[in-house]
């Protein structure tokens, strides 16, 4: 794994650092760190490489700040985690509107920064699978994360991802006994199975979704689905807002 260490202060650099050799050395997880002292040094090295698995961004640096960073980098990546760490509480409310994996308040405990890179890397590890599906214009291999829903149509589907739609030829109870081995994926309603993790609101009878997007929600479904939508985002500390 590839992890970006960016503050301005070389002592939290290192305790950073620091700390991530340890959970490197305890887990057994290959780790390279790198260190930026500023949003601009990092930013000229994302615009030539992005193969980061996560990014340590300060709030409070310089001329430009970690949530200005996190924005800047959100209009190009959507998907990168973002760890912001700082000393300062006022900035929490910010940080679902770049889709921040968490907020660590310093300094820093070592304790919670292992949690959230064992959970990180659990992650990583559950999306290095692809679901190999047949549509209408051939094979399509996407990672399980990159689903947000299903719609069933008569005898056939559509796959729905953030920006693209599927025509599946299979009805909608074979493919939920495909992804049947995805906990993530739930069947909402008869006609519909949706990706708890793309879920940003469950109201009495409709999903919201991260992009506004909303998918009904059958009576039978609710229990099954506030508890799969809790048991996923119980550790975060940011919710996305419907866009």
């Amino acid at each position: 794994m590839r992890f970006a260490i960016c503050d301005d202060e070389k002592a939290q650099q290192q305790l950073l650092q620091k700390y991530l050799e340890e959970w490197a050395q305890i887990s057994g997880t290959p780790l390279k760190s790198e260190l930026f002292a500023s949003a601009e040094a990092f930013s000229f090295t994302w615009e030539e490489d992005r193969d980061f698995d996560l990014l340590i961004l300060d709030i409070e640096m310089g001329q430009q700040n970690g949530m200005e960073l996190a924005a800047h980098i959100r209009t190009e990546d959507e998907e990168i985690p973002i760890l912001f760490v700082t000393g300062y509480e006022k900035y929490m409310a910010q940080g679902y509107e770049v889709a921040a994996l968490h907020y660590l308040l310093k300094p820093i405990r070592k304790e919670k920064l292992f949690s959230l890179l064992d959970r990180l890397k659990e992650k990583n590890l559950r999306q290095e699978q692809r679901l190999l599906f047949q549509t209408e214009d051939g094979p399509l291999s996407l990672p399980p994360s990159r689903i947000w829903y299903l719609e069933a149509r008569a005898h056939w589907c559509v796959l729905y991802t953030a920006d693209n739609e599927y025509t599946l030829h299979s009805p909608i109870g074979e493919l939920e006994r495909f992804l049947s081995g995805q906990p993530e994926f739930l069947r909402c309603h008869r006609s519909y199975l949706v990706n708890a993790g793309h879920i940003c609101a469950i109201l009495k009878t409709e999903l919201v979704l991260d992009d506004g997007r909303r998918l009904p929600l059958s009576r039978s479904a609710q229990k099954k689905v506030n508890q799969a939508f809790i048991a996923l985002h119980e550790d975060s500390v940011f919710r996305r807002a419907p866009r």
